[in-house]
């Protein structure tokens, strides 16, 4: 069994690939680099032993400082339309790809460099990553896997104090991340516009071979492609917007053919329930707000779409995009009714969701909070717990009165019901202020937030003894915390 990381079995899948679809590129050493965070969860994977975090020829892979044999570095070549604009070639500006690892039960994973260094798509960029936005998407990438939700991954955060400057000067960091593939929407766009056709075809039969090969043996193969990249969109948004994430930067270029959740930038869990709310603070139109995600995915993925013109059918294609709405509502409206703890689809189910979207919304309730406690709502009882989320008690009388009486419809014994609601709605998320914290602490050489969020959060459904205080409501000073593009 693999123990560090030169023992991996790589194989480079990715890298086969002609030149056109990448540069190849060696990481920038970083000076002094230390340890800041290392997940055996990630590393079992792998079939890493937990004692790699501490081997130094490991520790220098994971900062960029050393290539190992069987690693292929080099940076993948996309393009995309950001916040609604084409831009013509974008590509790996900050993320070297090492390799891609292959464990004993013969999965691959592909490991990626963030923040070691320039690339030829640096676009004027050092791509260098800082600690604040390494820790924040360590965090959240391995949040958004505890909470079921499709995701890369992330193995470590190496540190250093070279100093790398964005609205200040702050230090640099590299996260070493893995997903079985970042191949994005963006990938097929660049050759699209560059009329490129062949390049298309050839991307295409790379992701059918190695990630859906059911399609191969479709009677369209290209356009089961598209249907299975639609349907997996469809379900993500469906659970991003069912725990109230928000992404803050859905371009293509960070939308993923395999329907994962990529590229953790200025993103944010709700608190007070707001459905326009924004989380990036660069987006001043508001494009990305949170009741939008669902309909910008449906544009993104017209955009691919359009990238695969050359292999589809018109006709097809259009019926194909015209399915992602009632797949979105099937599986929103599953996830929503599990939250609620409903067996089965009522009649007036959805005016009883709108209604209290509503109320959440007039009494700005926590929407983490309200949920959780709803688990434990009893009819016929005042359920304080719940009602004392509200400024107007009456605004959550009135609609408990008709959720009481769609209660009584259900056959669930209330006990099987309760522990069904535990396991749909989380206690515990990544707020902006416990990663704030942890951050923090992190800059004066304090770590043990990350570690102790990360496991926290690996288990988000389950009561964890002593750690309710991650669970409370955010404090005031939380509604100052700004995330931007640059976090």
């Amino acid at each position: 069994m693999p123990r560090t990381l030169q023992q991996l079995d790589y194989t480079n899948r990715f890298a086969r690939l002609p030149g056109r679809f990448h540069s190849a590129q060696q990481p920038t050493p970083l000076p002094s680099p230390y340890l800041v965070a290392f997940n055996p969860d990630a590393a079992a994977l792998l079939g890493l032993a937990p004692e790699a975090a501490d081997d130094p020829v490991s520790q220098q892979v994971m900062t960029g400082n050393q290539v190992l044999p069987g690693h292929e570095p080099l940076s993948a070549l996309y393009a995309g339309h950001q916040f609604g604009v084409y831009v013509p070639q974008l590509g790996d500006g900050r993320a070297i790809l090492l390799g891609e690892a292959r464990n004993e039960r013969g999965e691959h994973w592909e490991l990626q460099l963030k923040g070691a260094g320039e690339t030829p798509y640096s676009r004027m960029g050092d791509g260098r990553a800082v600690l604040r936005s390494s820790i924040r998407e360590y965090l959240c990438s391995e949040a958004m896997h505890g909470l079921g939700i499709p995701t890369t991954r992330a193995l470590s955060i190496m540190g250093s104090d070279y100093p790398v400057y964005r609205e200040t000067a702050e230090t640099a960091a590299v996260v070493l991340r893995m997903s079985p593939s970042f191949i994005r929407f963006g990938s097929f766009e660049v050759f699209f516009y560059r009329n490129q056709h062949d390049a298309i075809r050839e991307l295409a039969d790379f992701v059918i071979d190695h990630y859906y090969p059911a399609c191969r043996d479709a009677a369209r193969p290209y356009q089961a492609l598209l249907d299975q990249v639609i349907a997996r969109t469809a379900s993500l948004m469906a659970d991003w917007q069912a725990v109230g994430f928000c992404h803050g930067v859905m371009n293509t270029d960070n939308m993923s053919v395999l329907g994962l959740t990529l590229d953790y930038g200025p993103f944010g869990f709700l608190d007070a329930f707001d459905p326009g709310h924004v989380c990036n603070h660069s987006d001043h139109s508001g494009r990305y707000a949170f009741d939008q995600q669902p309909n910008i995915a449906l544009w993104n993925l017209h955009c691919f779409a359009q990238a695969l013109i050359p292999l589809l059918d018109m006709d097809a294609t259009i019926e194909a995009l015209k399915r992602f709405q009632p797949l979105f509502e099937a599986a929103y409206g599953q996830r929503l009714r599990a939250k609620l703890g409903f067996a089965a689809q009522g009649d007036k189910d959805e005016e009883l969701i709108v209604k209290l979207f509503g109320r959440l919304y007039q009494g700005q309730v926590d929407y983490t909070v309200f949920f959780r406690r709803l688990a434990g709502f009893i009819p016929g009882e005042l359920n304080a717990p719940l009602r004392d989320l509200f400024i107007e008690r009456e605004t959550f009388d009135d609609w408990a009165a008709d959720y009481a009486a769609r209660l009584a419809q259900e056959s669930r014994d209330p006990r099987e019901r309760q522990a069904a609601m535990l396991r749909a709605n989380p206690k515990y998320i990544l707020r902006n202020h416990l990663a704030e914290t942890a951050i923090r602490q992190a800059i004066e050489r304090d770590y043990s937030e990350i570690e102790r969020l990360r496991t926290l959060l690996a288990a988000p459904f389950d009561e964890q003894p002593g750690m309710d205080r991650y669970a409370a409501l955010p404090p005031e000073w939380a509604q100052q915390i700004s995330v931007s593009c640059s976090s």
